[in-house]
């Protein structure tokens, strides 16, 4: 028998980078759950309630943490832990879930962002750094956590709930002044960057970068130069077939023409004084 563990999660809100935050609530929520205790004697297996024994934490062997970085600019621009109006208008996004040991779990790109090697690696150097001051500040909540409960006090969610920690997000509406729009959205204009321009092909600006572009010509279906050889050695075979197949046909042509009864029928011209030989085949019906 095992346990079976199953582990749900509710958004209170959302200001972007949710993969992150759902990553590091869950590796939390299943590092402080406890299970009962459980006893074996042959075939007779005894749980027990938290009143009889202290429950037990699960076995987790390592923490994967996912970084996010959002690419801006053809990926000449990267940001880490972005938000959701940066999210909005990034051009694309790489998650990187990696443990404490930098041992990569997984990677993910979307958006219409490509990469090169070497801004992955710049991610995968900077997921590492990130990934162990989270892994820190996780071991140390846990701590202070298990501390706490100790010496009998609250902790986590029941105490944020007084101090409004949870609800810090929900904020009255404010009046927007839209008076002079115009005229201020004209002077942000005129001090902005023109827009740059759009490249038909990837361009490395600096090394560690990222590009957007039509990228290279593909070679899928381009044939190895092994495959060559063999395509054209299969062609000239059966053009060889093809040659031997129409030297035969010919042959039994002339054959058959030599056998025929029907000799060639002359036609004679008087105007013209010319003679005109027609195989028996080429000639109409109504000469026949």
């Amino acid at each position: 028998q095992v346990w079976q563990i199953r582990l749900d999660m509710h958004l209170l809100n959302h200001d972007g980078n949710i993969t992150d935050a759902a990553s590091i609530a869950g590796i939390v929520a299943l590092c402080h759950f406890r299970r009962p205790d459980v006893s074996v004697q042959g075939e007779e297996v005894t749980v027990y309630t938290p009143e009889e024994r202290d429950p037990v934490p699960l076995s987790i062997h390592h923490m994967p943490i996912c970084v996010s970085f959002a690419f801006f600019h053809q990926g000449t621009y990267l940001l880490v832990d972005p938000t959701e109006r940066e999210e909005r208008v990034m051009d694309g996004l790489l998650v990187i879930a990696m443990n404490k040991h930098h041992e990569i779990c997984t990677i993910q790109s979307s958006g219409v962002v490509m990469l090169v090697q070497d801004q992955i690696l710049r991610c995968s150097k900077i997921t590492a750094v990130k990934v162990a001051e989270i892994t820190e500040l996780i071991q140390k909540a846990l701590e202070n956590d298990q501390k706490a409960r100790k010496e009998g006090g609250k902790f986590g969610f029941a105490e944020s709930i007084p101090n409004q920690r949870i609800t810090a997000f929900k904020m009255e509406s404010a009046a927007v002044d839209t008076n002079d729009v115009e005229e201020q959205a004209g002077e942000i204009i005129a001090k902005a960057d023109p827009p740059a321009e759009v490249f038909a092909n990837p361009v490395l600006h600096s090394p560690g970068t990222a590009q957007i572009g039509e990228g290279i010509e593909s070679s899928w279906g381009d044939l190895e130069e092994s495959e060559k050889e063999e395509a054209a050695e299969e062609e000239g075979e059966s053009e060889a077939a093809a040659f031997e197949c129409h030297k035969e046909e010919t042959e039994d042509t002339s054959t058959m023409r030599e056998t025929k009864n029907d000799e060639p029928i002359v036609l004679s011209d008087s105007e013209e004084e010319e003679v005109v030989i027609l195989e028996p085949q080429e000639l109409p019906r109504k000469t026949r």
